[in-house]
């Protein structure tokens, strides 16, 4: 009888020691966006941790688990999403622009990170220009740079020359 109850003791330590040393949680839970260039491609790791070990995984906003697509997407063990660099003629909205979260599980429970916004830019040339205007002399002329739609979030105007004398700063 004492050995049972001895048993039956050491067994609800052993859950009670479980309980105690098991986690789930957030390591960093404030990326909300990548952006990263085509030539470069990218890391994203799962902001998750626990304790005994978590299985990570990733999906697409719309809940669809990812899989690996052989130079192009990688999900490594640790967790860690990776997009490979790519040529502008193989951009992927699916892939290169979407939203991505992932998931944390062990015997703790499963949590699911915020969305994360993975965003390639094509490094692609551009050219900036000048609008045209036309005033009269003596009169005020505004000009307007006209920058591609594709770089315009990135791009930021900071002097106008003439002749490549610096105008204003």
């Amino acid at each position: 009888m004492w050995i049972l109850a001895f048993s039956l003791f050491q067994s609800i330590l052993n859950v009670v020691s479980e309980d105690l040393h098991s986690s789930l949680y957030f390591v960093n839970a404030s990326l909300q966006e990548v952006v990263f260039a085509s030539t470069t491609g990218t890391l994203v790791p799962c902001p998750a941790a626990g304790i005994p070990p978590v299985t990570l995984r990733w999906y697409l906003a719309t809940g669809e688990e990812i899989y690996d697509v052989p130079g192009i997407r990688h999900v490594h063990l640790n967790g860690t999403l990776q997009i490979f660099p790519f040529p502008p003629s193989s951009f992927s909205t699916l892939i290169h622009d979407n939203t991505y979260y992932c998931t944390a599980e062990n015997p703790s429970g499963k949590i699911r990170s915020q969305d994360v916004h993975i965003k390639a830019v094509l490094r692609e040339p551009y050219t900036v220009r000048v609008e045209d205007q036309k005033t009269m002399r003596g009169n005020v002329a505004v000009f307007k740079c006209i920058i591609s739609s594709s770089v315009e979030a990135y791009i930021t105007v900071v002097s106008w020359e003439k002749d490549t004398v610096s105008l204003v700063s």
